[in-house]
């Protein structure tokens, strides 16, 4: 239709065909389509089990391309910045940071419902992320597909010597802080290795086939943790999972065949998993990422870095098949553009994101707003996108 045609003609030679588009079609009756690639993760959407948010993105407050054009209300900072998007999506925070994420804070908001358990609320397998930094809570870090005990421990005589050694060292008072937090998080380390490996030792193998890719190692041992969750006493998890390689600059096209069908397998795979473990309704996952792309291609096959961005879900819990949020105007210096090339000003806040997610998980109402410093500003708290 006339929506495509307009996407064509500024996607240039970056517009995919469409008759190859995945028809995907809003309960308003708004019609669109995903990439050819992504047709794994395509029946979960007419099955009512995947959304899509539209143009998502850091922002203080409702922003105008006028206001924003004028700096006439606070800007993101370093705004098309990888590291300080990054941040901000992480932490919420868009112009200081007070060096927790809010994954972390609404950890903190809900470890409650896992006591007695001991193992942390806050799982990643994928790095450091400040994402799951709580001011009470900290996050446990995995490598995916790793084992999860010390090499060459317990089992023997001469093994266990070597544990009892290695804890004495551990409980040496060297006086010297960053020696001591050292020594602590090596103690947790330790601990959470031994939760994880008396949970998973009796645990049947799950029949859902994992890709043998980055991210299906990471979502195949997250459905592992969670089919071990009652061993652990966990009630209320959050995991992390990443996949990089999407700063494209140049041969987008050929980039996109690599990494979509990576991202929609290992979902597709990680969503079957939910269902075999009998807790679709009660996980929800969700992309993030820290910007758009400009819909201007630039030279050389690729765009550039624009402002927001679409996102999925996917869970039981999802009241899917629908397209949520308000789709822009993609007219290059349009209402919507904040420069000339289809950098679109996010009509969804990260906030308003975050916080609908974190409501659904337990949060109280009245906690959201010192875990999203800008939802006051936004008269929607709840999206609706949950149910």
């Amino acid at each position: 239709g006339n929506g495509y045609a307009q996407y064509a003609s500024l996607r240039q030679g970056l517009a995919i065909a469409q008759d190859t588009l995945l028809p995907v079609t809003a309960k308003a009756g708004a019609e669109f389509g995903l990439h050819p690639n992504l047709s794994a993760i395509h029946p979960l959407f007419s099955a009512g089990r995947m959304g899509i948010l539209a143009n998502v993105g850091v922002l203080f407050r409702p922003t105008t391309r006028e206001e924003y054009r004028n700096r006439a209300t606070p800007i993101p900072t370093n705004l098309f910045s990888h590291s300080d998007q990054q941040q901000q999506w992480q932490t919420g925070d868009f112009d200081h940071f007070r060096g927790t994420g809010w994954g972390g804070r609404t950890a903190d908001e809900i470890a409650y419902m896992n006591a007695p358990s001991k193992f942390p609320t806050s799982v990643s397998l994928s790095g450091n992320p400040i994402l799951l930094a709580g001011s009470e809570t900290k996050p446990a870090t995995l490598q995916a597909g790793s084992t999860v005990t010390l090499t060459g421990s317990g089992g023997t005589a001469f093994r266990a010597e070597r544990d009892a050694t290695l804890q004495e060292i551990i409980q040496i008072d060297s006086g010297l802080t960053m020696i001591q937090r050292a020594g602590e998080s090596l103690q947790d380390g330790i601990d959470i290795g031994k939760l994880i490996q008396t949970a998973t030792a009796a645990a049947p193998p799950l029949a859902t086939v994992f890709p043998n890719t980055g991210l299906g190692r990471q979502l195949s041992d997250i459905a592992k943790l969670i089919g071990v969750r009652s061993g652990l006493g966990m009630r209320r998890q959050i995991f992390f999972a990443s996949l990089g390689g999407w700063d494209t600059h140049a041969n987008q096209l050929a980039t996109h065949v690599g990494l979509l069908p990576q991202l929609a397998e290992a979902i597709a795979a990680f969503y079957q998993a939910t269902e075999e473990l009998g807790v679709a309704n009660s996980v929800t996952t969700f992309t993030e990422s820290e910007f758009g792309r400009t819909m201007q291609p630039s030279a050389g096959g690729g765009t550039d870095h624009a402002w927001g961005s679409h996102h999925f879900l996917f869970g039981g819990a999802v009241k899917g098949a629908d397209v949520y949020g308000v789709y822009p105007n993609l007219a290059l210096g349009g209402p919507d553009d904040a420069g000339s090339r289809g950098s679109y000003i996010p009509t969804t806040s990260l906030d308003q994101y975050g916080a609908t997610l974190a409501r659904w998980f337990g949060v109280p109402p009245a906690s959201l707003d010192s875990i999203f410093p800008n939802l006051a500003n936004f008269a929607v708290r709840d999206l609706g996108f949950l149910g």
